[in-house]
């Protein structure tokens, strides 16, 4: 490290010599320095221009895909770098400029301290005589970072002439051009550093901060990337370049700090020819810019405006469970859910832990409201945290358990790792849908998981096929079932079946989009409604509803006077599910919920074939049909999204004429798909305690 601070200096003190021997004076060399740079290095500052414009210009690109996969962090950040890839933006570009800075500044540092070697390139041997007789004739530390400094200023009292010159290898030329040597600026000396001198060299940390602040504000205004940052942003930014040039200015000598103001002031006039040279206006649509922005603004404030600086309300409680989560040893099997309904997926397996064993059941949740939290205080077995996403990657990385169960899939891929503390942790994944493991989901899902929780056979062979395909270890595969559906048809049956006058028909969508309700509401609603035969539901998705509420506005002013006479209702609570089982046929696009009626009461669902959500472009690769697709024609029936206007209604009267069918052919569906319907807690419980006994039998072994 050493030699590359000392090779830095070197050459900015030829730099630096050179600029000193033109001017004669060292604070007019600062400012020659300062200026020299800023020029050898405009073609970076050209580069860095063009790729802020590029960055602003693509803002509104990238709103849209925030804007269209709220919620999806994983998403958001797959197509942003599918963008920066495309367009060639470099996203670290921006950091150049900071970065010639901290080096210029550290080369500066090692100039100013060290004179002898970097403006006068004294012999090593020569300096360290130098050093050694300055330390005994003034006392000084020999082991200073400024002694150099000392060893100039004791030759330049003239008290140590010839005693200077009386060292092997001293030349009367060296002498004289050290005795020359003036630091000195309206009688501050530019090598003393304010926080030891004190004094009017104070006033340059000052400076600098004003300095700092000042290209801030303009920077704010003339900058196209500064320009757009937030409130938050340009306010975050400007606190830290005014405290690091007061930091700076405080704790290293007054010449780096007068660079420093120099550097600042030059900036602001760089910034303004760089606008001459590459006008942004002439490349960023603004107009563009400001619609995305404010559409993006609607759905991030859909959970009120938010504060400046705003302090998170959990903050203190999620920092005492991350205290109390690491405090507790020997934590055997924890689960981890992103949300308070995703207690669901893991609700029989934990049930049957309970009621076979002694286990402690650590439940982490990043959910403040997780309903894990009312049942802790039933069951005092189940210990839960609530640790938010940002905590969360740090928890993962240092987690100690000997099994972690979970229901996000791609760990190791994006934000959550494996643990990077105990390696032999065995990592299981549960379902949270019946659908297909190769199409709706990223082709690297589960490579990083040591066992799946499959919900029937068929997820079994598409797991077993891609691990062939493509040379993968196995994993264990527990066929448990589907526990949902379990859960689903026990209450389902509990429920009092009221028969409608008319069949009652629910259209629920997905939220992403492309959905039913924003490509072809308006056809689908004409042709159930013509013959008034039907009572039409039509209940959005509770995502879609939180992230578009213009577009459920739009939806209500368009259909006012058929809500108006009741010839449909629009129904946004979603407290019960009963309208969904009560309902006699369920039409949607893609969405689970279609296979979640139809399993639970064996009645057929009408799929409108949108545009297709597909996680993985390369699922064909495996021979096998995805059950999203195959179910389909099982389940029900498709209508293709141009036919929705003069054939979904025929399809509907179609399924409903032939409802005993397929209560029967959905049964025995349900039997081959979920052979061991009932029983998926019991199987993923005991599961894990074997696996379990497993572990601590190894252990004692070893």
């Amino acid at each position: 490290m050493s030699a590359i601070m000392n090779g830095l200096g070197t050459i900015l003190g030829y730099v630096m010599y050179f600029c000193y021997h033109v001017l004669g004076n060292y604070a007019l060399a600062i400012l020659l320095f300062t200026l020299l740079t800023k020029v050898i290095l405009l073609p970076v500052a050209i580069w860095v221009q063009n790729n802020g414009i590029k960055i602003v210009h693509l803002t509104p690109e990238l709103n849209r895909i925030k804007a269209n996969h709220f919620g999806d962090k994983d998403r958001i950040a797959e197509e942003t770098q599918k963008l920066y890839k495309r367009e060639k933006y470099n996203a670290f570009a921006n950091l150049i400029p900071t970065f010639v800075q901290l080096v210029l500044l550290i080369g500066l540092i090692q100039v100013i301290y060290h004179p002898l070697n970097h403006i006068f390139h004294a012999d090593a041997s020569l300096i360290d005589a130098m050093v050694q007789l300055t330390g005994q004739l003034t006392g000084c530390d020999v082991d200073s970072g400024s002694v150099q400094l000392t060893v100039v200023q004791a030759i330049q009292t003239g008290q140590y002439t010839d005693t200077f010159q009386a060292l092997p290898g001293m030349t009367a030329d060296l002498m004289t051009r050290i005795q020359a040597l003036d630091l000195n600026l309206f009688g501050l000396n530019l090598g003393d550093v304010p926080i030891t001198a004190g004094g009017a060299t104070l006033l340059v940390p000052i400076l600098a901060g004003l300095a700092a602040f000042t290209l801030c504000l303009s920077q704010n205004k003339m900058n196209p990337l500064q320009a757009e940052q937030g409130m938050a942003g340009q306010l975050s930014t400007t606190i830290l370049s005014v405290g690091i040039a007061l930091f700076l200015g405080f704790f290293v000598p007054a010449g780096v700090g007068l660079y420093w103001i120099f550097s600042n002031l030059f900036t602001i006039l760089q910034q303004f020819l760089l606008n001459i040279i590459i006008d942004p206006k002439k490349h960023i649509d603004y107009e563009a810019l400001e619609e995305s922005k404010k559409a993006l603004a609607e759905l991030d404030n859909l959970g009120g405006k938010k504060k400046l600086f705003a302090r998170d309300p959990n903050a203190k409680r999620e920092k005492a469970d991350y205290k109390r989560f690491f405090s507790i040893v020997n934590k055997h099997i924890v689960f981890y859910s992103e949300k308070s309904g995703f207690y669901k997926y893991f609700q029989d397996t934990i049930e049957y832990l309970l009621k076979h064993s002694n286990l402690t059941i650590h439940y982490i949740t990043s959910d403040p409201d997780d309903q894990v939290f009312a049942l802790a205080e039933k069951e005092p077995r189940i210990k839960p945290y609530y640790i938010g996403e940002k905590r969360l990657i740090t928890l993962m990385m240092k987690m100690e358990a000997d099994i972690v169960c979970m229901t996000m899939p791609d760990i190791e891929t994006f934000h959550i790792k494996r643990s990077y503390i105990k390696k032999d942790i065995e990592y299981v994944y549960l379902f949270h849908g019946f659908a297909s493991t190769h199409m709706v989901l990223r082709e690297t899902a589960f490579d990083h998981y040591d066992t799946i929780f499959c919900s029937g056979p068929v997820q079994m062979k598409e797991i077993r096929a891609r691990e062939e395909l493509k040379g993968l270890p196995p994993k264990k595969l527990i066929d448990t079932g589907y526990g949902v559906i379990e859960h689903l048809r026990a209450a389902y049956e509990q429920m009092e079946q009221v028969p409608h006058d008319r069949p009652q028909i629910l259209i629920a969508p997905s939220w992403q989009k492309d959905n039913i309700l924003e490509s072809c509401i308006d056809p689908l609603l004409r042709q159930l409604l013509a013959e008034d035969r039907y009572n039409v539901i039509v209940r959005p998705h509770p995502e879609w509803i939180k992230r578009f509420p213009q577009k459920q506005e739009a939806f209500e002013q368009r259909h006012q006077a058929e809500l108006a006479a009741g010839k449909f209702e629009f129904q946004t609570d979603f407290s019960s599910g009963d309208t969904v089982y009560q309902s006699d046929l369920v039409i949607t696009d893609w969405s689970s919920i279609a296979m979640e009626f139809s399993f639970t009461t064996c009645k057929p669902s009408l799929f409108i074939n949108t545009p297709m959500k597909v996680m993985n472009p390369n699922y064909r690769e495996l021979n096998l049909e995805p059950l999203d697709l195959s179910l389909r024609d099982q389940l029900g029936r498709s209508v293709e999204l141009d036919a929705v206007g003069s054939t979904a209604g025929q399809a509907v009267a179609d399924l409903l004429a032939d409802a005993e069918g397929y209560r029967e052919r959905i049964g025995k569906l349900v039997c081959e798909l979920m052979p061991n319907f009932g029983h998926s807690g019991e199987i993923g419980g005991k599961y894990l305690l074997h696996s379990l006994q497993e572990k601590i039998k190894n252990r004692k072994d070893d």
